[in-house]
């Protein structure tokens, strides 16, 4: 009996193992649904996993122990990459979030974790690496061009380009691009609606407007020269977000929408300043490129004689990508605003439909509104997954700045730096140790509301392990 009993479990068992290969062979990590992952079984690494929805298209990939492949629908959420095959000791997959016409994030429910290819334009509100309309970038690999400032410091407008995560909680940064907006003789001071004009072009400032050298408005004085980082809002207007009152460069500088275009005499106007640009040097645009509603930066080497600013220089201003899927945060003035559906930032046409929105009441959403959004490029539109609503002209809104590090040049609690920003902590709330555990190398994380006379006025400190 034993001697017939040995070759018929042999027989089983190479059964079962082909059995096993055919199901292998035909992909055992197909996706079904909406949130559901593909998986697989065998040995080696897992290629890529696919999931289509609507119009969107996602990619996923899967590292361990496990071999297969698989391909799923992905339902009405939008398109997400489906989890990498496992099997034994696998580990888990991950998804590369793509573009959505559904939700609005570009995000499905299946896929966590790798990170997409983003632009980030806004103001620095933080230091350690950088902290970019609240999204803190990692700068460790990342290359800097600083103009107008011996380095990046908070309020500063900038660019970042490099990848975010589906949920735009983190990114890793390659390039930070940062350039003053404006620079010229003040006029026209109103300190109670916190408003002045720069060679023709408005200024408005607000509760998050950081003042490099100065305690406020009531310090600029008509007809000095200061500088400006800002945020373009409607042609001929600025919000600013950071304020030096004493540049060490008097070169006048102007940027915003391109109006009144003559390409025949070879001007333009940015608010109410003529800008003669038939002996500028281009960069960043061709002189071909040149529009109507295109937001550059002029520069130039004398003030400007009978409203006409001379330039040596015509930037493009930070660009705003466009292709389909590319994953943009944008921090800027609301204009052309028609629903939420339907408005614009920095130029740029914006559908927060599917967002979420915080910050304030969706019934707030207007033009003047300073917001931030992020989410994923569809057809030229942002399609927004998050809107944060900053400031509502006449109502405020909340002001946060960031400084993660060491601390340095200690004097006092009401005197340290961070990251080279001057930090003030006497009032502070502390967490993981008190104010006298401050000195110089201790890792620590500060908070504060607002930047005066260049000095961060912290709420909280916490102290890094």
């Amino acid at each position: 009996m034993s001697t017939m009993k040995t070759p018929r479990r042999l027989l089983l068992g190479l059964l079962s193992a082909g059995f096993l290969a055919l199901l292998l062979s035909c992909g055992g990590g197909g996706g079904s649904g909406g949130s559901m992952a593909g998986f697989g079984v065998g040995t080696g690494s897992a290629p890529a996993a696919t999931a289509t929805g609507g119009d969107s298209t996602g990619t996923g990939t899967g590292t361990g122990s496990g071999t297969g492949s698989g391909t799923g629908a992905a339902g009405d959420s939008g398109g997400a990459g489906g989890t990498g095959s496992t099997g034994g000791d696998a580990g888990a997959g991950t998804s590369t979030a793509g573009n959505s016409n559904t939700d609005g994030s570009g995000v499905g429910s299946g896929g966590t974790g790798v990170t997409a290819d983003a632009a980030g334009i806004g103001a620095a509100d933080g230091l350690g690496s950088i902290i970019l309309n609240g999204l803190r970038y990692d700068t460790d690999s990342a290359t800097f061009t600083i103009e107008d400032a011996t380095g990046l410091q908070i309020g500063m407008s900038a660019r970042v380009a490099g990848k975010v995560d589906e949920n735009f909680t983190s990114g890793i940064a390659n390039q930070v691009v940062s350039a003053a907006e404006l620079r010229g003789a003040v006029s026209n001071i109103d300190v109670p609606a916190g408003t002045f004009v720069v060679m023709g072009i408005g200024v408005s400032i607000d509760s998050a407007t950081v003042w490099g050298d100065a305690n406020g408005l009531a310090d600029v004085q008509a007809g000095s020269i200061i500088q400006v980082w800002g945020l373009p809002g409607a042609p001929g207007t600025l919000r600013a977000t950071r304020i030096q009152v004493s540049p060490t460069v008097a070169d006048p500088l102007a940027t915003g929408a391109v109006q009144s275009l003559d390409k025949a005499h070879k001007t333009f106007m940015l608010g109410q300043l003529t800008v003669n640009y038939g002996t500028a040097v281009f960069a960043g645009l061709d002189e071909s490129s040149l529009a109507n509603g295109v937001v550059v930066r002029a520069r130039g080497t004398t003030a400007p004689v009978g409203g006409v600013l001379t330039a040596t220089k015509v930037q493009g201003w930070y660009a705003i990508p466009t292709s389909d899927g590319v994953a943009v945060q944008l921090a800027g003035v609301i204009t052309d605003f028609v629903s939420r559906g339907s408005f614009g930032v920095l130029g740029t046409p914006v559908d927060a439909t599917n967002a979420q929105i915080t910050g304030g009441p969706v019934g707030s959403l207007g033009n003047g509104v300073k917001v931030e959004a992020d989410g994923f490029m569809s057809g030229g539109v942002l399609v927004a997954k998050k809107l944060r609503i900053r400031n509502v002209p006449g109502t405020g809104g909340p002001a946060s700045f960031t400084l993660i590090g060491a601390i340095g040049a200690y004097r006092s609690p009401a005197d340290f730096r961070v990251r080279g920003q001057p930090v003030d902590a006497d009032a502070a709330v502390f967490e993981n140790g008190t104010k006298f555990d401050l000195r110089n190398g201790r890792k620590v994380t500060v908070v504060g509301d607002r930047v005066v006379d260049g000095v961060l006025i912290a709420q909280h400190v916490t102290f890094s392990p």
